[in-house]
């Protein structure tokens, strides 16, 4: 290339030569090389190592969080509500997270109710761990306050707590959960697979402080715990703790049970227990509130059981139902024991043997039966078996089977004494009275139709006894106090001698009432009773009869049963 210069010379220039071909292909090698090594990490990491590379970066930021399920809610017959799950929010924290900060720490220890001292020794124990609770089943809103110090290391957990809006009144039938809301006692234990439900999950991003970025999605419905209908009747049961409340507190006694059941179809109506216990609040918690006592405890019935043992009588043929039956002199000898009426009452009919509770009357009865006639009644009335109402350790009783019976024990056998039942037991033996004779077996649920009887007892038989027992409670009766104006009941008192170390006590009594209302058409069978009552009277007719007038009266008001006759 020529170019003037000065003076007007031009010059000549070289023109550069293209790149030879060795540097060229040299290039392009490096170049081809490089994509080739680039495009292979590539496939390395986005192809080969994907998944091990994907579960290392799911392992530090993604989460799998249980979806709490809710709890199944308890109700009584109409769909009041007894046991019920409510959202909280329990609050836990990362120990090695958590601030050194002096004040940010003394701020948290007093929003949480502690002092520094306590926190700090706290912190210290779980210092090597990730995880520690700071405060459980928090209301929504306390948490929020403690959460709005943002106090790094600090995270929510959302949970529920169950709660009883009967509180004490029904406390020992229904149960409680623990701090987890699993089932400990009660109906809560007993059907725990059916109120608990199934949590769900979910898959969460988490950044390393463990808060939330994003939500990817649900992987598992929470599925929610049954709904459980019991065959309670919450107005009932309000009216049945309240009154044997009152007469324990009035008679100074240790404690006491009222069972109801429908005499229809077996449902318990009411199941109150004494003492009892705030499944709501258990500081300070009595540990003999929790039994149920009408299904898991035992006592001697005494008296009571003489309906039951007449049945056996009046089914033998041996007597008739206006025979007489002479108790003088108002005791006797049976095998080196004595047995005493509470006197001398000379003649008695069937009814009068009842209506004066003799024991003479019923032991005399009794030997003219076979050895094991009264034993098979009581088995027939499901006595000494399971009641099957699939209460967490309910009681069989004690029916004891003998190879040879004494006459002692048979007489005994006929007043009540020598066996233990429930309250539950002897209600559901009651049923056979006030049903033509079949049993009908307890059931703590709702039924949607009434149950197959059980045949215990001849449907005349059973009819003779409830005209019986309405005698029992007449106007000059001892259990007089069991009457209920405007309606036909009837019923037996029992007073039984407790046992101790020396056998039976001189000074320790249970008072116990059985009875049916109304005798013209039954509708409900309640059993009470009182133990130990201290305050003078203890007599079953004077201390555990007015219970059963006060709830029989407004229980049959409640259900709307017609009453007899009108009271002026």
């Amino acid at each position: 290339m020529k170019r003037e210069g000065r003076g007007g010379k031009s010059r000549q220039y070289p023109i550069a030569p293209p790149l030879a071909g060795g540097r060229f292909f040299f290039i392009l090698l490096a170049v081809g090389l490089a994509s080739a090594i680039l495009i292979g990490r590539i496939t390395l990491l986005q192809v080969i190592d994907r998944p091990f590379l994907q579960s290392q970066g799911d392992a530090r930021t993604l989460r799998h969080e249980a979806i709490p399920a809710h709890r199944g809610m308890i109700t009584d017959r109409n769909g009041e509500p007894l046991a019920i799950s409510t959202p909280v929010v329990t609050l836990w924290a990362n120990p090695q997270e958590l601030p050194t900060d002096a004040i940010q720490r003394v701020m948290l220890a007093q929003a949480l109710g502690m002092s520094l001292d306590d926190f700090e020794s706290r912190v210290a124990r779980y210092s090597s761990r990730e995880f520690m609770y700071l405060r459980r089943q928090m209301t929504p809103d306390a948490a929020q306050r403690i959460l709005d110090l943002r106090t790094p290391g600090v995270y929510p957990q959302r949970e529920y707590k169950r709660y009883y809006p009967a509180g004490e009144v029904a406390a020992q039938i229904l149960g409680v959960t623990n701090v987890d809301d699993v089932g400990q006692e009660g109906l809560e234990l007993a059907y725990q697979p059916y109120l608990a439900g199934h949590p769900g999950q979910r898959r969460v991003i988490k950044d390393r402080r463990g808060r939330l970025v994003r939500e990817l999605g649900v992987i598992r419905e929470a599925q929610p715990g049954g709904e459980l209908t019991l065959a309670i009747d919450q107005r009932i049961q309000y009216m049945a703790y309240r009154e044997l409340r009152a007469a324990v507190a009035e008679h100074q006694a240790d404690g006491g049970v009222l069972v109801m059941m429908d005499a229809r179809t077996g449902e318990v109506l009411a199941m109150a227990n004494l003492p009892s216990y705030n499944p709501n609040n258990r500081a300070g918690l009595d540990p003999r509130g929790l039994r149920n006592q009408a299904l898991v405890d035992v006592f001697e019935p005494g008296s009571v059981m003489k309906p039951l043992a007449m049945a056996a009588v009046l089914e033998s043929g041996i007597v008739g139902r206006d025979a007489v039956v002479d108790t003088s002199p108002g005791w006797m000898r049976l095998d080196q024991f004595t047995i005493r009426d509470f006197r001398n009452y000379g003649e008695l009919d069937l009814a009068g043997i009842l209506e004066k509770s003799s024991n003479i009357g019923m032991s005399r009865l009794a030997l003219q039966l076979s050895d094991t006639a009264i034993w098979e009644k009581y088995n027939q009335l499901g006595l000494g078996q399971s009641p099957g109402t699939g209460f967490p350790g309910e009681s069989t009783g004690n029916l004891p089977a003998r190879i040879r019976w004494s006459r002692s024990e048979r007489a005994a056998l006929s007043y009540g004494y020598g066996l233990s039942v429930t309250a539950v037991q002897l209600a559901s033996a009651y049923t056979a009275l006030a049903n033509n004779g079949e049993r009908l077996p307890p059931s703590l649920l709702r039924l949607s139709e009434p149950p197959q009887g059980i045949p215990a007892i001849e449907p005349s038989v059973a009819n003779d006894l409830l005209e019986i027992l309405e005698t029992s409670v007449g106007a000059y009766t001892g259990g007089r106090r069991a009457r209920v104006e405007g309606y036909r009941v009837g019923g037996k008192t029992g007073t039984v001698r407790k046992t101790g170390q020396q056998g039976y006590a001189t000074d320790a009594y249970r008072s116990v009432f059985a009875g049916i209302a109304p005798i013209s058409d039954p509708r409900i069978v309640t059993v009470v009773m009182i133990d130990h009552p201290k305050a003078g009277e203890f007599y079953g007719g004077a201390v555990a009869a007015p219970v059963f007038s006060s709830v029989t009266g407004n229980a049959l008001r409640l259900l709307d049963v017609p009453p007899d006759y009108e009271v002026e």
